[in-house]
């Protein structure tokens, strides 16, 4: 992921309802969730809904897959792992690890 594909990802999320409908995808895992679901799930209208949801597909932090009449959303995790190694590609000069499962990120300098 370069800059420029980063700073989309971060503006797609910069909307409260966007970030909630991530947040509810991830949870959802790989499977996904159809969008009036996730609709319901913050509390938009389908209208809303579908207008941040396919701002989020524009940033490829999710796919939208029809099936009939329904749209199925899932996050594409890979898209958001390429956005977290970006971020922490030059974290303390290369030297640093991460727990997977525990949020924990260390310095490996630091005996962690």
């Amino acid at each position: 992921m370069n800059e420029t594909e980063a700073l989309a990802c971060f503006d797609g999320l910069s909307n409260p309802d966007r970030l909630r409908m991530l947040r509810e995808l991830v949870t959802a895992g790989p499977g996904g969730m159809p969008a009036g679901e996730i609709a319901e799930r913050i509390g938009a209208t389908p209208s809303r809904a579908s207008f941040h949801l396919s701002a989020l597909a524009d940033t490829g932090l999710i796919r939208g897959t029809r099936q009939s009449r329904t749209i199925l959303y899932a996050v594409d995790f890979s898209r958001i792992a390429s956005l977290v190694s970006f971020l922490m590609e030059d974290c303390c000069r290369g030297n640093v690890s991460a727990e997977p499962g525990t949020g924990r990120i260390c310095a490996n300098n630091l005996g962690c």
